[in-house]
């Protein structure tokens, strides 16, 4: 395994709580980015606080719509992003980029007088998203060819010949962040612990997809 990059968190260094932004389809798996525009006082106040501490924000997705923000629900497992890009805008907003670290489980809200929320924050599953983890071939390959055939019902233009040298850890990560997939789905991959697990559900719901193409396909004639 290569060295960790300099400026990366060990495991356990990662903090005990988190401040979080609810943000439907918003996921930022380990290696991915995210890029953020910031224009809400309450997320521009998250963002500075943030950057006075490591850096870390929780990204999670709202289970259900509410215009109250404290009473919004939201799924207890999320994913931890450290701003590495961070720059102001002449009209008061903030333009961040956060990179994946690791997913957590949410505990205990922590009271606060801010009017973002913060969490108590439980690693310990997750520890994986810090090690290597691998399928076998056959199953990388089982699942490029239905990716591929889902990219050609959804016309997705894809770079294939980059993607063949993508490892599968980082291209389930990838695909998690970026696919079309509804909130309850993209969810399913979040909580997902091992890469089998997440290679397994995705191959279904890319699977369920295409099937659904072609059995609407055959009614048609």
């Amino acid at each position: 395994m290569p060295p960790p990059p300099f400026f990366s968190l060990p495991f356990e260094k990662l903090p005990a709580s988190l401040p979080i932004f609810p943000l439907p389809h918003a996921v930022v798996m380990p290696g991915c980015q995210l890029p953020l525009n910031i224009f809400e006082p309450r997320y521009l106040n998250l963002v500075f606080d943030a950057m006075a501490e490591r850096r870390l924000i929780g990204m999670v997705q709202p289970e259900l719509s509410a215009s109250d923000e404290k009473a919004l629900a939201i799924y207890k497992t999320g994913t931890a992003g450290r701003i590495t890009f961070f720059n102001e805008t002449t009209d008061n907003r903030l333009m961040i980029v956060l990179t994946g670290v690791c997913r957590f489980d949410l505990k205990e809200e922590i009271p606060t007088t801010q009017a973002y929320r913060r969490f108590q924050a439980d690693w310990s599953r997750f520890r994986c998203d810090m090690e290597e983890d691998s399928v076998t071939e056959i199953e990388r390959g089982n699942f490029l060819r239905q990716l591929r055939d889902y990219c050609d019902y959804k016309r997705l233009d894809i770079e294939w010949p980059v993607l063949e040298h993508v490892g599968v850890a980082d291209l389930i990560n990838r695909l998690t962040c970026v696919l079309p997939l509804e909130v309850a789905e993209r969810q399913l991959l979040i909580e997902a612990v091992t890469l089998p697990e997440r290679l397994k559900i995705l191959s279904m719901l890319l699977r369920c997809e295409t099937l659904e193409s072609t059995a609407d396909a055959s009614r048609r004639h």
